[in-house]
């Protein structure tokens, strides 16, 4: 099994991050990326058996990210998380960032880009309004396919903020105030784990952690830890 296995292309489905790519390169051939974007649609291709592991960030009603949908998905497949790093998720703001924004409870009432349904950061915005009493549903903005898209919207003036990384923050010169640091993880059954090892043996490459922290607004120093999610 572990000679098959050291052969065995891992199909990956995965939220939007541009960390990936690089990622990516680094495993080269030993990785193929399965198209889906968005955290829900890359469970979906877990489950469906189109995907061998999905990279999510989720955030559960508790506020904790990823370990209850790795369970749920996967309670009879022995579940694990491998953690790939923290992001900095945050309102991404035209320059001297007119509105005043500081917290979710500020944007009510604005135009506010958002990624689409099944995407973990608007499940984070749509969290965030909540928690603020505003309801998603009333907020106005373009729905788009990635942070880079958002962050777009608002140089462009079509939207007056978005939830973001600071990476798409700081490639767009762009303001940006922190919400949160979440975790990307990549959930798998116990069977990927041995397809999914050229993944942790690239996180630890200097060349590759040197580029993803160029992007800014990321921390690796969890990066490649495995976690065996119990079901009991």
């Amino acid at each position: 099994a572990d000679l098959l296995d050291s052969d065995r292309v891992f199909r990956l489905a995965a939220s939007d991050d541009p960390a990936l790519r690089f990622l990516l390169d680094a495993v080269g051939h030993a990785v193929t990326g399965s198209g889906v974007r968005g955290s829900f649609h890359a469970l979906r291709a877990l489950e469906r058996g189109d995907a061998d592991g999905a990279a999510i960030h989720l955030r559960d009603r508790a506020g904790v990210y990823n370990e209850h949908f790795g369970r749920a998905l996967l309670r009879h497949r022995d579940p694990h998380l491998i953690h790939l790093w923290r992001r900095e998720q945050g309102f991404l703001l035209p320059p001297g960032n007119p509105d005043g924004i500081r917290t979710a409870h500020d944007v009510g009432g604005l135009r506010i880009a958002r990624r689409e349904t099944g995407a973990g950061t608007k499940v984070l915005l749509d969290q965030l309004l909540i928690e603020a009493g505003t309801s998603p549903e009333h907020i106005a903005g373009p729905e788009l396919a990635s942070h880079f898209e958002c962050g777009l919207a608002v140089v462009a003036g079509i939207a007056d903020t978005a939830l973001g990384l600071r990476s798409a923050a700081r490639d767009l010169g762009l303001d940006f105030v922190h919400v949160a640091w979440e975790p990307y993880e990549l959930v798998l059954p116990a069977e990927s784990l041995p397809p999914a090892q050229p993944l942790v043996a690239a996180l630890a490459r200097a060349d590759l952690r040197t580029r993803i922290n160029a992007l800014g607004g990321y921390d690796l120093s969890l990066s490649g830890q495995t976690t065996h999610l119990t079901t009991d």
